[in-house]
């Protein structure tokens, strides 16, 4: 039996305090995670393809993407909801010039009650899907309310319970559409966008607990975290992924979305000791009873530290040992991962990634997203010997 079929077998089985949802119809996994999963109240989807059930894809974008939607649908109707209780999705497409068209079919599916959203491009996704489509949904509907209005044809915000879940928000003037030259100015405008947001909500940036920067090569890394670092506490900064991307809507050149715990009281830090405090992100982060863990690639903390593996087996490894130092320290484990975004530089590794990814995994898997957000990286040794990334793992846990 092979490893995929395996996990395939293993998710209809329930476990502690939660369920994994499997679909009756629907395309099957393509690696080692779960359809949905059900916890905390609230149920994750995997990033979701193009694909029919029966291996075929269409071939025009349009019905690519509502095939897409149709096996996100799949998997929330497996679990007892809709579509409308979806409170939160993020959306990868592979040509951004598509987007408007993609907007059309996505308009179709979400006329009432839309969710809060964040779209990207990214280089290139697993088997090649032109689109892929994540989610989350809340169990209770009459927990989700939109706040902040619309934007970009979206609401600006989605309560699921007590987690405010942010759209994207763009280095771009929202009323005029302009982008500033200024890359820090770019930075400042996105973030007032999601100060303006949080505020319709009653709450400020000391509640986000996992915030995404995503931004493409035109934005200088460093000026994003300088402006980025002024707007939190050192060291009591939500957890965070940052992720440079192939493009972003409208040409932008940064985006900011993520998720926000109403109540203060719910939210804590925590950070393994062997991880210095940072002005930019914590490793982990609790939101009441689900728990964000920021991005971490194969990167040895502690002196000397640094990616000295030169292939992404071994960075994986690596990767998942400082995912599991964060989680220790809050008293769990990988059996209570309910999501994970896998980001890698080559998607011709998508075996020997998901080969070693499993190996962690004694019963079903988290639900689970895989992108190439750019093109893969000219692989040599750095000046001092370290290796360059080829990978990076983001994951949410619930203790129930």
């Amino acid at each position: 039996m092979n490893r995929t079929l395996a996990f395939w077998m293993l998710a209809a089985a329930p476990l502690w305090g939660r369920d994994v949802v499997v679909p009756k119809i629907g395309p099957k996994p393509v690696g080692p995670y779960s359809p949905g999963i059900r916890a905390g109240g609230m149920l994750y989807v995997s990033g979701q393809g193009m694909r029919r059930p029966d291996g075929t894809v269409p071939s025009e974008f349009a019905e690519q993407t509502r095939q897409c939607i149709e096996n996100v649908k799949a998997i929330i109707e497996a679990g007892g909801l809709t579509l409308e209780h979806i409170v939160y999705s993020q959306v990868y497409l592979a040509d951004m010039a598509k987007e408007a068209e993609f907007e059309k079919v996505w308009a179709q599916y979400f006329a009432r009650n839309p969710p809060a959203r964040a779209l990207l491009g990214v280089y290139r996704m697993p088997t090649d899907t032109q689109v892929e489509i994540n989610a989350v949904a809340v169990v209770d509907l009459t927990k989700k309310k939109a706040v902040g209005g619309m934007r970009n044809g979206v609401p600006a915000a989605v309560f699921g319970g007590d987690k405010l879940y942010v759209s994207a928000a763009y280095g771009k003037d929202p009323r005029t559409g302009r982008q500033p030259a200024d890359p820090a100015a770019q930075v400042q405008l996105a973030l007032d966008q999601m100060r303006e947001t949080l505020k319709a909500a009653g709450m400020d940036f000391r509640h986000m607990v996992f915030i995404n920067p995503y931004l493409t090569r035109e934005m200088p890394l460093g000026t994003m975290n300088d402006v980025y670092a002024k707007h939190f506490e050192f060291g009591n900064t939500p957890a965070r992924a940052t992720i440079v991307v192939n493009s972003l809507p409208g040409g932008a050149h940064i985006e900011f979305t993520g998720v926000g715990i109403r109540d203060l009281a719910q939210r804590r830090a925590v950070r393994p000791k062997n991880m210095p405090p940072s002005p930019t992100a914590s490793p982990c982060v609790w939101a009441g009873d689900t728990y964000y863990c920021s991005a971490k690639a194969g990167f040895i903390p502690g002196p000397n530290g640094g990616i000295w593996a030169s292939d992404v087996e071994n960075q994986v490894r690596q990767s998942m040992r400082n995912l599991l130092d964060g989680l220790e320290e809050a008293g769990l484990d990988f059996s209570h991962a309910v999501q994970s975004n896998v980001y890698v530089d080559n998607l011709d590794e998508f075996g020997k990634m998901n080969a070693v990814y499993a190996r962690y995994f004694t019963a079903a898997p988290p639900t689970r997203t895989t992108v190439q957000p750019l093109p893969p990286v000219e692989r040599k040794p750095l000046p001092d010997g370290r290796s360059p990334k080829l990978e990076e793992i983001s994951m949410v846990a619930v203790k129930e």
